[in-house]
C-alpha cells in the first residue's frame, strides 16, 4: 500500500515537470495548464496522459481533445515536448501576432513544441484569416509558415482550399468592396 501512495506522489511531481517548456520554473505568463476528467503516468516512458473533456492552454495557445499525450524525451529538443491529441476531433488553436486566430482541427493533432510544426492526421483542417484548407493530411510549419496537405491515396476527394480576398485600404479608399 506505500508503494502505490508513493505514485501517487510522485505523479504530480512528473506533470509539473511535463508541462515545463524550458528547464526551470516558466513565469506564470508561460506556465501550462493541463485539465481533464482522467490523468495517468507511464513513469518509466516519460508520458503524461490525459482523458476525457482534456484542455491545455499554454500562453496564447489551445488545444481540446478525448485523449492527450505528453511525451518528454531528449531526442526532442531544448523543450523536449511532443503533445499527441485524439479526438472527434481534437482541436488546436493559436493566437497569431498579428491578432488572428489559426485554428486546425483532426482525428489526430501532433504538436513538437520546440519545432513549432504541427502535424493533422484524419479529417484534417486548417483555417487562419478566413483562409481553409481541408486535407487527409496537413503538415504546418508554424515558425516557417509553410503548409503541406495531402489527399488520401485511397479516395477521390482532393485537397479542398478556399481563399477569401482581403481587402486593403486603398481598396476601401476607393469604395470598392
Amino acid at each position: 500500500m506505500t508503494n502505490k501512495f508513493a505514485h501517487l506522489l510522485v505523479i504530480p511531481s512528473l506533470f509539473i515537470a511535463l508541462s515545463s517548456f524550458a528547464e526551470g520554473t516558466l513565469p506564470l505568463a508561460e506556465q501550462v495548464s493541463i485539465s481533464a476528467d482522467k490523468q495517468l503516468a507511464q513513469l518509466k516512458k516519460n508520458v503524461g496522459i490525459f482523458e476525457k473533456n482534456v484542455e491545455i492552454i499554454h500562453g496564447n495557445r489551445r488545444i481540446t481533445a478525448d485523449h492527450l499525450e505528453v511525451h518528454k524525451r531528449e531526442d526532442l529538443g531544448d523543450n523536449k515536448q511532443l503533445l499527441v491529441a485524439t479526438g472527434s476531433p481534437a482541436y488546436f488553436e493559436e493566437k497569431q501576432t498579428d491578432g488572428t486566430i489559426m485554428s486546425a482541427s483532426a482525428n489526430e493533432v501532433r504538436y513538437d513544441v520546440d519545432k513549432r510544426y504541427l502535424t493533422l492526421i484524419g479529417n484534417a483542417q486548417v483555417t487562419q484569416a478566413g483562409q481553409k484548407i481541408n486535407a487527409k493530411s496537413i503538415t504546418y510549419d508554424m515558425d516557417q509558415q509553410l503548409i503541406s496537405a495531402e489527399k488520401d491515396e485511397n479516395s477521390d476527394e482532393r485537397v479542398h482550399t478556399i481563399l477569401v480576398p482581403v481587402n486593403t485600404k486603398k481598396d476601401n479608399e476607393k469604395g470598392q468592396p
